[in-house]
């Protein structure tokens, strides 16, 4: 018997599946436009997003220079940001906001394009173009927005891909050091320009020890003509890192490769 009712729930359940297929596709094949807008907006409230851009697809010229020219736009472009194609929905939300500048939708849209490129942001070690337009366009839409209820997780995100970014700078500089050898003087130059880029980050103690540590082995590996020389922007650095963190965690290291340069110099 509990098979038996098994079977009928099954069958019920297919059945109300190929009901709602059958009553979808007769409404695709409709030509009552003002149902698939209404129905549209009804999937879109069940999150059906790809039903609903099937729908608003249909009816996006229908309404073109009416007074839901706007709304229909706008749905469409919400759809794919529900459906998490973020490069196809920012596409859409930045031609929204041209188009319609005073539309009752445009300041979501305004966030939503920029927001798009936050969620196309990719892992630290990749390319950080959409962290970089993500920033851009979250600060305009503060500025333009700046009582909008969004700014506030606006600078949110910002700091969030600030953040990424200055990781990212950080890494990229560490790598020369890590590779050694004749990499030392790229490593420098790296080093001191994700410094200038991100001056307070959390890596700065480490950065200019790293430059300390560049110099000195880049200077003990030159040609006897430019040691001296070289050992002297070694010392310097070694001052820049000393005046910011006189009780640094590296001080007896370089301490010793001071003593060193200090050899070489007055010599």
């Amino acid at each position: 018997m509990k098979r038996k009712y098994e079977v009928i729930f099954i069958v019920s359940v297919i059945a109300v599946l190929f009901s709602s297929c059958s009553g979808f596709d007769k409404l695709l094949k409709s030509n009552d436009y003002e149902l698939k807008y209404k129905k549209s907006i009804e999937y879109m409230n069940k999150k059906d997003f790809y039903r609903a851009s099937q729908l608003l697809d249909q009816i996006t010229t229908v309404y073109q220079g009416t007074n839901r020219d706007d709304s229909v736009n706008y749905f469409m472009a919400k759809c794919y940001f529900g459906m998490e194609d973020y490069e196809a929905a920012g596409t859409l939300f930045d031609t929204f906001r041209n188009k319609f500048p005073r539309s009752v939708f445009t300041e979501e849209a305004e966030f939503l394009y920029a927001y798009s490129f936050y969620k196309q942001s990719p892992r630290v070690e990749l390319d950080q173009t959409s962290t970089s337009n993500a920033i851009v366009q979250l600060q305009e839409f503060c500025y333009k927005y700046p009582k909008s209820p969004k700014v506030e997780e606006a600078k949110k995100i910002i700091k969030e891909m600030r953040d990424k970014l200055m990781e990212k700078s950080y890494l990229s500089s560490k790598l020369y050091f890590d590779m050694g050898g004749e990499n030392y003087k790229s490593a420098i130059v790296a080093l001191k320009r994700s410094i200038n880029e991100f001056p307070d980050s959390k890596y700065r103690e480490q950065q200019l020890y790293m430059i300390v540590k560049a110099s000195y082995e880049y200077a003990n590996n030159s040609i006897p003509e430019k040691k001296r020389e070289r050992f002297q922007e070694m010392v310097d650095n070694y001052y820049t890192l000393i005046a910011e963190y006189p009780e640094t965690k590296y001080k007896k290291e370089v301490e010793e490769m001071l003593e060193e340069a200090n050899k070489i110099v007055k010599n």
